[in-house]
């Protein structure tokens, strides 16, 4: 049996991947600054608790070594340092990466859309070879293209998989998008507005997809970057009738041409002025990587947790990193003011 350590285990892609390692029979070692237990994992998972910033606490974690080292919040410089000083330690890693980490070829990035005419163009689909920011710390985008130039440094050493995610998605998420119809559903929204035509299209990742590549990538080191994004890529109109199918809700659409029409009007956590897809042939060729779930299939799941968690509590106090990411994104006040106005037009 081959060893792999797990670091943020208890998040919302470590809960599944634990799952996933332990299924193909990883003896697996569960960190997390908790040091809870996921219901759904094996008995034999080892848990343990420690906080990845403590070097010394991560490397009791490690021990006198495992096969794989799997960290889902790695991230900048030093902390992809800490991870190559374990070399001597771990056969190899699988670290993840995200998508905001491409600019396109007019140096636009995820840093840059809120500039005029700032977001970036991708090809269609988007591959691996597409550059990428200048790595640093002045942001997420930076801070990820930093840890990926370190780990992919250490080459033979420390053989590394960076997994660049799209629009993580499942239970336990922190920022979901769904959330964004799933409580306007909740507060009996039947209108909404959709800006871009409802075309826009930036790229789920689920979080089962994602532990089927950690599973892959744990059992066949190498020194790479793939993305990591589901089989489908919906645009905002078909995740919010999928959403109110789950739901059990009709909900009457207007598609509005071009951006938001007024602040606060049309714009949701998956509207893009510009596509975000991504090709997988890279991790089909280099692992034999083949999805397991599509967008659709994982949304009942998501939603009830969503709905479960929101059930008594404001939805600011339920998550706070979403309020603290996007504003309040149910103030109707101006999309109520706005449909008067275009209705009366």
């Amino acid at each position: 049996m081959t060893r792999a350590v797990v670091i943020g285990a208890t998040g919302q892609i470590g809960r599944v991947a634990v799952g996933a390692l332990a299924g193909d029979g990883w003896e697996v070692t569960a960190v997390s600054r908790s040091g809870d237990r996921d219901a759904g994992w094996p008995r034999n998972v080892r848990v343990v608790r420690a906080d990845r910033e403590d070097d010394a606490a991560l490397s009791a974690a490690v021990g006198e070594g495992c096969d794989v080292l799997v960290d889902m919040v790695a991230y900048g410089d030093p902390q992809a340092r800490q991870l190559v000083s374990l070399a001597g330690r771990v056969g190899s890693a699988v670290v993840i990466s995200s998508l905001s980490v491409y600019e396109d070829d007019r140096g636009r990035n995820f840093d840059t859309q809120a500039e005029p005419d700032g977001f970036p163009e991708y090809p269609v689909p988007l591959t691996e070879a597409q550059r990428t920011i200048r790595p640093g710390d002045a942001s997420y985008s930076t801070g990820k293209a930093a840890l990926e130039r370190e780990l992919l440094a250490a080459g033979d050493r420390l053989p590394a998989t960076l997994l660049r995610a799209g629009a993580i998605h499942g239970p336990y998420g922190r920022t979901p998008r769904e959330l964004y119809f799933v409580k306007r559903n909740l507060d009996g929204r039947r209108r909404r507005v959709l800006a871009y035509g409802g075309a826009s299209r930036f790229h789920p990742a689920s979080v089962r997809n994602i532990a089927e590549l950690i599973r892959l990538a744990a059992a066949r080191p190498g020194s790479r970057v793939l993305n990591a994004v589901d089989p489908d890529a919906p645009t905002v109109a078909e995740i919010a009738a999928a959403i109110d199918a789950v739901m059990g809700v009709e909900v009457e659409q207007t598609l509005v041409d071009g951006p938001p029409p007024a602040d606060g009007v049309g714009d949701t956590p998956w509207s893009v002025p510009a596509p975000v897809v991504c090709d997988m042939s890279a991790a089909q060729d280099q692992l034999g990587y083949r999805s397991v779930v599509r967008y659709a299939d994982t949304l009942p799941e998501t939603v009830a947790f969503i709905e479960e968690r929101l059930a008594g509590r404001d939805w600011r106090e339920a998550y706070p990193k979403m309020y603290e990411a996007y504003g309040d994104l149910f103030d109707y006040a101006p999309e109520d003011a706005w449909t008067a106005t275009a209705r009366r037009g």
